[in-house]
């Protein structure tokens, strides 16, 4: 469950979450793309919700085999266990396994926090090696990995944090967070167009409280949303119905791929809204992904 620009459930009919306008910059990124394809990810910052036991797991599946399961429902997951712990060859081989019979699923590893939230970036390359390495074991499976910032983090440490992004290894997909307000100051323009020029992806966060978040810059013809929805309030589908607008129209000007990650309250409602979406997407661009299978109950008249 993502807390951040999270609110009170009474508030949340009073935020307006009009998605801004499409920077100018959007237009020259699309317009260099060479797109041959349009990929649509679709999941959720973990698999172990206990909520989806009788919804779609088996109501008897052990914790151990929850990730089996999920990769039967959704095509990509956030990977954010990776951000507590550098997981070691062995455990990235086992989760890789679990997702041999479904080609089209990709993990999006979430960057190691004493990495990104503890001291400086300086001198951090071989713990970002140590945390990449082992990631190569995910093969075909492996998707971008993303390295998120925290609101602390400002844009006057924006020399490190440069210095730190362009010697990341090469051989991996890279989207970055921002969360500090200055970064998306009047400005600031230099450093995503800095971004662009080592095809480095910006994250996009739809939440609530900080609507200053969802800026629609692409950095590169992909993007990633971080989704925070409300567990299934009516502005939930009205928010997914302006990001289907939006994609479908970057799909038709270079958008190669997008990452839609949804998050709520113990992720409980998840698989509808990602159901919505996916069929909402469908209908607008055309393009098809596996949808979650729903457990038929039965039921005694």
């Amino acid at each position: 469950m993502m807390e951040f620009g999270r609110v009170a459930a009474s508030a949340i009919s009073k935020i307006d979450f009009t998605l801004p306008p499409d920077p100018e910059q959007n237009a020259s990124v699309l317009e260099h793309s060479n797109a041959v394809s349009h990929e649509l990810y679709i999941g959720c910052p973990k698999w172990t919700s206990k909520t989806w036991l009788g919804k779609i797991y088996p109501e008897q599946t052990k914790e151990k085999d929850f990730l089996k399961e999920y990769v039967k429902h959704f095509n990509s997951i956030e990977l954010n266990a990776t951000h507590y712990k550098v997981y070691d060859h062995t455990a990235i081989r086992k989760w890789a396994a679990m997702a041999k019979d479904q080609e089209d699923f990709l993990f999006l590893p979430k960057m190691y926090k004493e990495v990104t939230h503890s001291g400086s970036m300086y001198e951090k390359e071989l713990l970002t090696y140590a945390f990449l390495d082992p990631l190569k074991e995910f093969g075909a499976h492996l998707g971008p990995v993303f390295i998120q910032l925290s609101d602390q983090f400002s844009p006057a440490r924006q020399k490190e944090l440069a210095d730190y992004l362009s010697a990341l290894p090469e051989g991996f997909n890279y989207f970055l967070e921002l969360r500090h307000r200055d970064w998306f100051a009047a400005g600031q323009q230099s450093f995503f167009d800095f971004l662009s020029t080592l095809n480095i992806g910006i994250v996009i966060i739809d939440t609530p409280g900080r609507r200053d978040c969802a800026h629609m810059r692409l950095t590169t013809n992909k993007t990633m949303v971080r989704f925070v929805s409300n567990s299934l309030h009516p502005t939930d589908y009205d928010r997914i119905d302006s990001w289907v607008r939006r994609l479908k129209v970057w799909y038709d000007k270079g958008l190669e791929a997008c990452y839609f990650f949804t998050h709520m309250p113990d992720e409980e409602f998840c698989p509808e809204l990602n159901t919505y979406f996916a069929k909402q997407m469908a209908d607008a661009a055309g393009i098809n992904i596996r949808l979650p299978k729903f457990i038929e109950k039965n039921t005694l008249f």
